[in-house]
This record gives structure tokens, sequence and C-alpha cells, in this order.
């Protein structure tokens, strides 16, 4: 019999420890921190490839994303070759056992049982042949009905991590999960790790989507009934799975760890549940700080990335993203420029940065939602200069991109092209421009911009206008079914 394998990606954190690199509507999942790949992509790659040998199947990838992120998904997904992925989005965060809840049943509707291999899209591995070999040893494990988890072995007394104590040895380096342990102090992570009894929780799971399914629905009724309504009252858009708004907007929100997984330690569950320590060079890269644990640093103990010069600078993180970044005489700081934002802090304090995304959402600002380069299906756009009746902004448009059929109420724009070639839409007309023509666009007239060309298309936008905000968009017909029914 053969074992199918369903890698699922969750991937609805924000990642604001890890501002301003990340923001809500980029988080850091989608961002490059190490080699070359984003979070996500490394998190897909780490399965996705690997020898799985006679006897096991292993499917495509299934993520669990934000409706916000579906198009960034959907993009480094198509990067790594796979056109069409299942995606999974999410109407509302409710933390990952409704998430989970609702891979394991797309899993299922497929009409087999497959064993999915649960992973957080933010974590870094080092060795992946290591981490490979014990998720192998996992799956048999979960192909006879364990709930199996990965803890992390502990290097150092940590505690910005939850714990997992180690019960009865089942053998093969393999243990009874006996007990969750939330975030120690100080003093008890020491104690911890002198034990050996002690396992950072790494959010990583092993198990059958039947199996999953039976036990949220034994913990949780209430999350499996709202989240197979969701799916139930849901739609396919494309390669989108859309969970129901409104039936999913009224599930309970909880994690993995509290809706199940602590109900089943100590062999009080049904099912077994199973810990496999993990010593592969794991991070979750929750902070500023724990980059320097997986970048290479110079011989002061500092990580320079971008257009950074130091002097008598130690044990710093320095992340420079346009700007030349100098520091003299300074130690254990995090320097992080962006094109809008900077952040400096001590690196004891790096875990605060929190404090500063509440205070821009609590002076309704934008700094926390989005970069100075706003993502979008067709493209990308970035603001350039602004007043109180004009901005603007440089559009690039991707080949074969177009825009929605759109009008604006509030404001006019004129359209320069200084690359490739535009189609333009503008009333009952149709026409190109190509580089150094401009056109207008007067308010209230039904206007589309799209690159029929095999290169990007790049368009300086002058806005003109009382109101300016990008909510001043009414849609008539789009690729990317954005309208509001």
């Amino acid at each position: 019999m053969t074992l199918i394998v369903q890698p699922v990606i969750l991937s609805g954190g924000s990642g604001t420890r890890l501002w301003p690199y990340s923001r809500e509507a980029y988080p850091k999942q989608f961002l490059t921190f190490v080699g070359d790949k984003t979070l996500l992509q490394d998190t897909v790659a780490r399965v996705a490839d690997m020898e799985v040998g006679a006897g096991i199947g292993l499917r495509a990838p299934l993520v669990v994303c934000n409706e916000l992120h579906r198009f960034l998904v959907a993009e480094q997904l198509r990067q790594m070759g796979y056109d069409h992925a299942g995606i999974v989005l999410e109407p509302a965060g409710r933390n990952t056992a409704p998430a989970l809840t609702l891979a394991a049943a797309t899993a299922l509707a497929a009409g087999d049982d497959p064993i999915l291999v649960v992973m957080p899209s933010d974590h870094h591995i080092e060795d992946t042949a290591g981490f490979r070999q014990r998720l192998l040893d996992a799956a048999q494990r979960a192909a006879d009905g364990a709930v199996v988890t990965f803890g992390i072995v502990p290097d150092k007394p940590e505690t910005g991590y939850g714990y997992i104590r180690k019960g009865a040895d089942l053998g093969g380096d393999a243990y009874e999960l006996n007990a969750f342990v939330e975030k120690p102090d100080a003093l008890t992570a020491a104690s911890y790790l002198a034990t050996g009894d002690y396992l950072w929780n790494s959010g990583l799971f092993v198990l059958r989507a039947s199996v999953w399914l039976e036990q949220i629905r034994r913990f949780r009724p209430d999350i499996a009934q709202a989240c197979e309504l969701a799916l139930t009252q849901g739609k396919r858009d494309g390669d989108f799975i859309r969970a129901d708004k409104a039936s999913f907007g009224a599930c309970p929100s909880d994690s993995i760890d509290y809706a199940v997984m602590e109900k089943l330690t100590g062999g009080q569950g049904a099912v077994a549940a199973v810990v496999l320590p993990l010593a592969v060079g794991w991070s979750d890269l929750g902070s500023w700080p724990a980059l320097s644990d997986v970048r290479e640093q110079d011989a002061d103990g500092n990580v320079t990335v971008g257009d950074v010069f130091q002097k008598d600078t130690h044990n710093s993180l320095l992340y420079s993203q346009n700007r030349f970044l100098a520091t003299v005489g300074v130690s254990d700081l995090v320097v992080i420029e962006t094109t809008d934002a900077v952040l400096v802090a001590h690196k004891d304090h790096a875990q605060d940065v929190k404090a500063v995304t509440d205070h821009l959402k609590r002076s309704s600002r934008q700094e926390h939602i989005y970069h100075a380069k706003v993502h979008r299906p067709w493209g990308d756009y970035q603001g350039i200069d602004h007043g109180s009746r004009y901005q603007v902004k440089r559009l690039t448009v991707k080949p074969g991109a177009q825009l929605s059929l759109q009008l604006h109420h509030h404001r006019a724009e004129h359209w320069v092209v200084v690359k490739g070639t535009a189609k333009v839409t503008r009333g009952e007309e149709s026409f190109l421009i190509t580089e150094n023509e401009s056109t207008y666009i007067p308010l209230g007239v039904k206007h589309r911009l799209e690159n029929p060309g095999t290169i990007p298309l790049e368009i300086i936008e002058v806005q003109s206008g009382s109101y300016l905000g990008e909510d001043d968009i009414v849609r008539f017909e789009d690729n990317y079914n954005r309208i509001e029914s």
C-alpha cells in the first residue's frame, strides 16, 4: 500500500517582530533572509524534491493563507514550477487549528487519506537532509495512527520558545509526548536544559488527515463544524479554495496545541502522541536577533546586509535596503533601514518591536501594512511624491498582465510610459502608447492599463484630485476576481 504524503504549509502569520521588513500585506514568509529563496519557498523545497523511496507518494504542496496574500503565494509557487498548487484561503485569521482543519478536509476530499506534513511557512532549517530523514521516520509512525510532533534539541536556555517534556522512550529515538510547557523564565529554562528531558516546541506535525479530523471533532466540535461548513459553502476560484466568509468568521480561534495536542499528552488520548527530537539547525526566525544565528557573522559578531559601513561596531545586525548605513562605536544593536522607515533597537529589546506596529495602528498610519512598494497580482506600484491634491507613483506591469477596468470618482490620472508599450482603454477608445509618450484619464471615465509586450511595462502615474485613497476604485471587470459581489 502506497503512503501518500501531503505537505501542508501554514502561511497565516504577519511577522510583526520583523518590522519594518515584514509588513501585514507582505509579511516575512514572502521575504528572502537566507539564501536565494523566500521563507515560504524554502519551506516548500524542504519537502518538495525529497527522495521518498518505494511505497511513498508525494503530493504537491497545499498552502493555507490569508486571502490578502493569495497572489503572493500563487506567484511564489509558480516560480517553483507549481502552476496549479492547492491554495486554501482564510477570510480571517483564526489561528492554526482551524487552518489545519481546512487543510485536512481539503486533502481528504481528494479520495484518499494522506499523511499531512504540517509546517509553518517561516522557519529556517540548516540540515535539510537530516530533517527529511526524521520526516520519513515520522511518516511511518503517522501511518499507524500516531500524531507526531518534532521537538527541537535545545542548545541554550531559550526563554522565547515553549517547551515539550519527553515521556517514555518508545525506541528509535522517539518518545511519548508527556506535556507542553509554556515559555519559561531564564532560571527555569536553564534547569530544562540541564535535565535533557525538554525540547523546544517546533510547531511541526505529521499525522493522517483523518486522524486530525477525528480529534478536532472530538475535542473542538465547534471548530470542526465551522470549518466543514465554510468549505461546503465556499467555492473554487481557479487554484484558490475559498472558505465561506460568514461560516469561517464564526469559527473560534485556537492553536493546534491547545485545541488537540495538549489533550493527547501523557498517554491520555485515544491516539498515540509522539515527539521525535530534531537537531537540524532550526530557527523560527521570530525576531531580528534570531537572524544573527543563521547569517554569517564577521570577526566582531556583526551581520551586515546591503550598503553598510561599520567601525568599532560589535555584535550588531545592520540591514540596509536602500540607503548607505554607517555605524561607529556601538554594540548589540539592531539597525534596519527601508525606504519609508528605520528601526534602531537594542538586541535585548528586539522582541518589543510590536510596540511600534501597535503605535502605527493606533495612529491610523500605513507603515505596518504596506511597504513603499506595494505588490499587486499584475505587478507593483511605489509612491514617489505626494501633496495635498496630488501624488506620483511608479507602476510596473508584468508582461501580459492588465489592471482591472475601473473608474475613479475623485481623481484624474496622467500616465507617462518610461519603458515598454502600454495598451490603454479610455472610455470607448483603445490605443497603444510607447516610451516617452503619455495620456490623460479624466475623472469618472472608465479605463484600463495593459501590458501587451514581453518586457515589464513601467509607467509614471500622476494622480490629481480631492481624494487620492486606494479605495476610490470602482471595478467593472477584473482578471483576479477582486470585484465585490
